[in-house]
């Protein structure tokens, strides 16, 4: 199977972009290629050898670069693993695994595994807050603590802001960057604009996944016995944040809810938050 991107060139892009970020990580790292039946997985591992392992799954159209603004603070209290999903632009393999099967929960098994970890604490954002509870659902008494931000599978997907942007695009009034800026709720900044940076360059040469997520069910939630973090915008133009809220509440028997006034799908800054969650006994 061939990575899901435009060109080769553009996945040399990509692909040189990310080793970007790796080479400054902000903490000394290992990088590791683990086997599995989905092919080749990448994951990069920092912090003390004997710390509590953290275990990390990036979003859709993204890598382990998501949590270079977290990891110093992290990497200070766990053993932390950042893994690059499969089928997304980061250095594991290109396949995209069926959502709708025990695929992922398979894969991520197979990844812990080949890592020597048996209980870990997981943090999932977006596609990767949705294979965290799905891995949970699946693979009961693996993860000791979960935390989602923004995470898909609970409110519905939205396609309204998606809907609105294309006709702009197609009258040359509307970029790669504008959509990215208005899908994520990204403001103005710095930092914003080399997020904004990364995004525009990975989805102008790779094709995201496209479909709906599948949803979870309430009688899968209640299964779900152990502490768990959600965290979502209030104004998140993917998901329905407001559903996400209230069926985290109604069904998760340990859980703790954060929705954030004005704050879209891009849910930055909580690595306070998550870090203290996940130390509490």
């Amino acid at each position: 199977m061939t990575a899901p991107y435009r060109t080769q060139a553009g996945r040399h892009a990509v692909e040189q972009r990310y080793r970007a970020h790796l080479d400054a990580w902000p903490v000394p790292h290992d990088e590791l290629r683990l086997p599995t039946g989905a092919g080749e997985t990448f994951v990069l591992t920092c912090g003390p050898v004997d710390a509590p392992p953290l275990v990390l799954l990036h979003g859709s159209g993204a890598n382990a670069g998501t949590w270079r603004g977290d990891i110093t603070d992290w990497a200070a209290h766990f053993r932390v693993y950042a893994i690059d999903l499969p089928g997304e632009p980061g250095f594991s393999a290109p396949t995209r695994l069926p959502l709708d099967s025990d695929a992922s929960a398979r894969w991520l098994g197979e990844v812990l595994d080949g890592l020597g970890l048996d209980t870990v604490d997981l943090v999932g954002m977006s596609l990767g807050g949705w294979t965290a509870l799905d891995f949970v659902v699946r693979r009961p008494g693996r993860v000791r603590r979960l935390a989602l931000l923004c995470p898909g599978g609970l409110g519905a997907h939205r396609y309204g802001w998606l809907v609105k942007a294309i006709p702009l695009r197609l009258l040359g009034r509307y970029s790669v960057r504008d959509a990215a800026r208005t899908g994520l709720g990204l403001g103005d900044g710095p930092a914003v604009e080399e997020i904004l940076d990364d995004v525009e360059l990975v989805f102008s040469n790779f094709s995201a996944r496209s479909g709906r997520l599948p949803r979870f069910h309430p009688e899968q939630l209640c299964t779900v016995d152990i502490p768990v973090l959600v965290i979502v915008g209030e104004k998140d133009a993917l998901f329905d944040s407001a559903r996400t809220a209230d069926l985290a509440r109604a069904n998760f028997p340990q859980a703790e809810i954060h929705v954030l006034p004005g704050v879209g799908h891009a849910v930055l800054g909580q690595t306070t938050t998550i870090r203290s969650f996940l130390r509490k006994k």
